[in-house]
């Protein structure tokens, strides 16, 4: 059974929460394995992101498949953009290969054009001027001059795959700012989002009264006394 996607006002909750808040939420429900390794923004300090993830697969190259022609195939990295919904976020397993850009201008450009909101991937880069020119926001582990064919095939998208050792599945919800990404499963985002919007909200008053001069031991995490204060807060605003 397929499941209904992500409300458009999740992920505008999940634009307010920070990764790190995040990654403390799902820790709280198990969840260790979240956030995708490596992959850091090109460019730091824009917005953060939130969005459904449109997974794509490399795999090793084999010298009769991964070519310059393979680029014309149905199954392309070309094709795969063509079906990238705007909006998307989108998440390359890369391997974690350095040996080959997977993505230049051209490619991030039309996905710029598609709607993309962003590029996440535990691979590099390359054309890296070109790419940081079109705007599209890239997470990623660095640069490389040689085309994707030089190291790896691209194979499929929309798939389960695995990006920074972490397990991302078509339509998981995908969140990244300046600390990385973070994978949110479908079947917990709602509330996930819930309880990351009311954690920042806890934490935004406890810096106040960090700021004011309080002492950390009993204010964070705080005690008994310091939640009732918190909800005290929360009711007068």
């Amino acid at each position: 059974m397929t499941e209904e996607p992500i409300a458009p006002e999740v992920f505008k909750t999940l634009a307010g929460i920070t990764t790190a808040t995040l990654t403390t939420v799902l820790l709280k429900k198990g969840l260790r394995n979240t956030w995708i390794r490596r992959a850091t923004p090109l460019r730091s300090g824009g917005e953060r992101l939130a969005g459904p993830a449109f997974t794509l697969r490399f795999v090793p190259y084999r010298e009769d498949l991964a070519s310059p022609a393979s680029w014309s195939s149905p199954v392309s990295t070309r094709a795969a953009i063509e079906a990238m919904p705007s909006g998307a976020m989108v998440v390359a397993d890369a391997m974690g290969s350095s040996d080959a850009g997977i993505f230049g201008d051209i490619l991030c450009a039309r996905m710029v054009k598609k709607g993309v909101q962003g590029l996440i991937t535990d691979g590099v880069m390359r054309d890296l001027a070109g790419v940081m020119g079109t705007g599209l926001p890239v997470w990623a582990t660095g640069a490389a001059a040689p085309p994707s064919v030089a190291a790896l095939h691209f194979v499929g998208w929309q798939e389960t795959i695995a990006c920074g050792g972490v397990c991302i599945v078509p339509g998981d919800a995908v969140v990244a700012d300046d600390d990385g990404a973070v994978i949110i499963p479908r079947s917990i985002v709602e509330e996930v989002a819930a309880q990351g919007a009311e954690q920042e909200a806890q934490e935004e008053w406890i810096m106040s009264e960090v700021e004011a001069g309080a002492s950390l031991p009993g204010l964070y995490p705080p005690n008994a006394e310091n939640i009732a204060r918190y909800e005290a807060s929360r009711k007068k605003k």
